[in-house]
């Protein structure tokens, strides 16, 4: 999971995520970065994220994103 976290530093390095219930409720992540994560997510896990699962409670949290990319068949190894 702390590829994830890299990733979500990369497109907000000024956002703390590791202190952070909800992505989205705390104003972390908005449309644009979740379009840039979900880029992201597919180059790095190799997957293709379906259009009907961007909805903002997939991306609310590190295990939310990790269900998702575990749904759209990617491994999380670390």
């Amino acid at each position: 999971m702390e590829t994830i976290y890299k990733i979500l530093e990369s497109i907000r390095p000024e956002s703390n995520f590791k202190n952070s219930e909800n992505f989205i409720d705390d104003g972390l992540l908005d449309s644009f970065d979740i379009v840039s994560l979900v880029n992201e997510l597919e180059e790095e896990y190799d997957i293709l994220v379906d259009a009907l699962d961007i909805l903002p409670d997939n991306f609310s949290s590190l295990n939310a994103i990790s269900a998702l990319v575990a749904k759209s068949g990617g491994k999380i190894e670390d």
